[in-house]
């Protein structure tokens, strides 16, 4: 990026700008005497333009910018994340026309007599519009994006609050219009996919030298530290036990082992409080969002599908790098649209023409529990007829 800006605004490359009043909501952040000496960005919540009410895919993200993101923002702010206005505070690289022109009296270059860019200017230009600016510099190691995980804003914005930089939130109300809007992922595919690399990437910062845990345990609040920690971990943590979840149980019962108490059984109430206390703390933050009961059916559903696929991936993935038994690699979805894909999304029907690494293990999983229930019934049945 060409710019002598003290501010800068990052997008991801499928967002534009919907309010045009949202820099200035942001400035007021940055130009305030009292926050704006510790303020590293002011972030605002992601919104998509294609995401329908009957959102089957999550595609919306509701948790994070509706619950995580104001959660953290009570500490020192929230997760650095997709579209944030931020200031620059060091250096720029080794481009001395660059760093010169970053006075108050910025002056028009200087031109030649045929109207072109000087030789100099030119040159100056090729420097910073390549990546060779970077090379024994700081850039990527203390100075702009670090790049020890694929969840570079994730880890950047964490590193830059454990060294005493706070965040702001601007989420805007419900009846306004969102400053911000993308585009979603409107299939399976594309949805599983992008869950890969943000798994990997999440994974990658908690076996990091850059560990939550142990790295913002001593920099930061042990609430701040523990919240990037869940965070960081999620994928892992999800995966293990949803798997378990989703094939013991049913092979139990098809086995006609009991793994529950007894209903008369007075230990049964407690696996039954915490099994409605789960899902009644999770109806709960859906309903005070504003959003329908069905969305909440479609968050535990895909909770599901991305714990035994994409959550599972990405941390072998992150766990396989750590130990050099694969390359980092950078997987990205498709930004284009497609009308078949979006009208299946519109109608609420899911779209599994999917990779066979996805479409393995829900078959999997589906054929376990539904072979279980058969031979559940059966038992049942059998037993009838004997009594």
């Amino acid at each position: 990026m060409l710019s002598n800006s003290p501010y800068i605004l990052k997008l991801d490359c499928d967002m534009y700008c919907n309010d045009p009043t949202s820099a200035r909501q942001a400035m007021c952040f940055h130009l305030d005497p009292e926050m704006s000496p510790s303020l590293a960005f002011v972030q605002f919540p992601q919104a998509f333009r294609d995401i329908r009410e009957n959102d089957i895919y999550d595609s919306e993200v509701r948790s994070a910018y509706t619950i995580l993101w104001p959660g953290l923002d009570g500490l020192k702010g929230p997760v650095l994340s997709d579209i944030d206005l931020r200031e620059l505070k060091d250096s720029f690289g080794p481009s001395n026309e660059f760093i010169n022109s970053l006075r108050q009296d910025y002056k028009k270059p200087n031109l030649n007599d045929n109207g072109e860019a000087s030789n100099v200017l030119l040159e100056e230009a090729k420097v910073l519009a390549s990546c060779s600016y970077e090379d024994y510099t700081k850039w990527g190691k203390e100075v702009g994006f670090l790049y020890d995980s694929v969840a570079e804003d994730f880890l950047t914005g964490f590193v830059m609050q454990c060294k005493g930089w706070i965040s702001a939130y601007v989420a805007p109300s419900s009846s306004s219009r969102p400053q911000f809007l993308g585009t979603s992922t409107t299939n399976l595919n594309d949805l599983l996919t992008q869950g890969i690399r943000w798994g990997s990437g999440l994974v990658d910062v908690a076996l990091s030298r850059f560990s939550p845990l142990f790295y913002g345990s001593s920099r930061t609040s042990f609430l701040h530290s523990m919240g990037y920690a869940e965070l960081s971990l999620f994928p892992l943590l999800y995966c293990l036990p949803l798997w378990c979840f989703a094939t013991i149980p049913p092979l139990y019962l098809l086995n006609g082992i009991p793994l529950y108490p007894e209903v008369s059984d007075p230990y049964f109430s407690v696996f039954l409080f915490i099994f409605l206390s789960s899902l009644s703390k999770h109806l709960h933050e859906v309903v005070v969002t504003g959003k329908p009961i069905r969305k909440w059916i479609n968050e535990q559903r895909i909770w599901m599908i991305k714990s035994v696929t994409c959550h599972l991936y990405g941390s072998l993935d992150a766990i396989l790098k750590k130990f050099d038994l694969r390359k980092a690699s950078f997987l990205t979805t498709n930004k284009v649209a497609d009308d078949e894909q979006f009208k299946l999304y519109r109608e609420g029907k899911f779209d599994f023409w999917a990779s066979t690494i996805f479409v393995a293990p829900l078959v999997t999983v589906m054929l376990v529990n539904l072979a279980s229930i058969v031979g559940g019934v059966y038992r049942i049945m059998d037993g009838i007829k004997e009594g």
